[in-house]
C-alpha cells in the first residue's frame, strides 16, 4: 500500500506539473487588458513633454547665440549682415579678420526640428537683430506646436 500511495502521489504531481507547465489564454488576455489600461493612463502624460523639450532646447539656443551675438558686436561695434548670417559666429566676415576675436561658437547646431535657425540684422521694430527657429512645421509663422520660437517673444517673458 504504501508503494501504491508513493506511485500514485508521484503521478499526481506529474500531473499537475504538466497542467501547470504554460498560462492559459485568458490569463495571458487579462495580463494585456491590465497591461493596456495601464498604458492608456501614463503615456498621455508623456506626450506632450517632447514637445516642450524641445522648445526649452529651441529658447535656450536662441539665447545663447544672442550672447554671441553681443560679444561679436563688442568686437566689431556691429552685428552681422543678414547675408554674414549664423556664419559670421564662426568665420571672419571679409575686412573684419584684424577685429575679429572668435569663433565666438564652438559649432552651429540646427534647431531641435533639423533646420537651421533663422537671422535677420537688422531686425524688425526697432531690434538689432532676430534670431528664430520655424518650428514643427518649418515655415515662419504658425499656432500652437507649429509656433515660431523667437527671441522678441523671449525678450517680454
Amino acid at each position: 500500500m504504501k508503494d501504491g500511495y508513493v506511485t500514485t502521489a508521484a503521478t499526481n504531481a506529474s500531473r499537475r506539473w504538466k497542467r501547470a507547465e504554460g498560462f492559459t489564454l485568458i490569463e495571458i488576455m487579462v495580463v494585456v487588458i491590465v497591461l493596456a489600461i495601464m498604458a492608456s493612463l501614463i503615456v498621455p502624460k508623456f506626450v506632450g513633454t517632447t514637445y516642450d523639450a524641445k522648445v526649452s532646447k529651441a529658447k535656450s539656443d536662441i539665447k545663447t547665440l544672442q550672447n554671441c551675438f553681443e560679444r561679436y558686436y563688442l568686437n566689431l561695434d556691429r552685428y552681422p549682415t543678414t547675408e554674414q548670417g549664423l556664419d559670421a559666429l564662426l568665420t571672419p566676415p571679409s575686412g573684419t579678420e584684424d577685429r575679429w576675436r572668435g569663433p565666438y561658437i564652438s559649432d552651429l547646431e540646427d534647431d531641435p526640428w533639423g533646420r537651421s535657425y533663422q537671422y535677420r540684422s537688422p531686425g524688425e521694430n526697432n531690434r538689432d537683430f532676430d534670431i528664430w527657429s520655424q518650428g514643427s512645421d518649418g515655415q515662419d509663422g504658425g499656432e500652437t506646436q507649429d509656433a515660431d520660437i523667437t527671441s522678441w517673444k523671449q525678450e517680454s517673458s
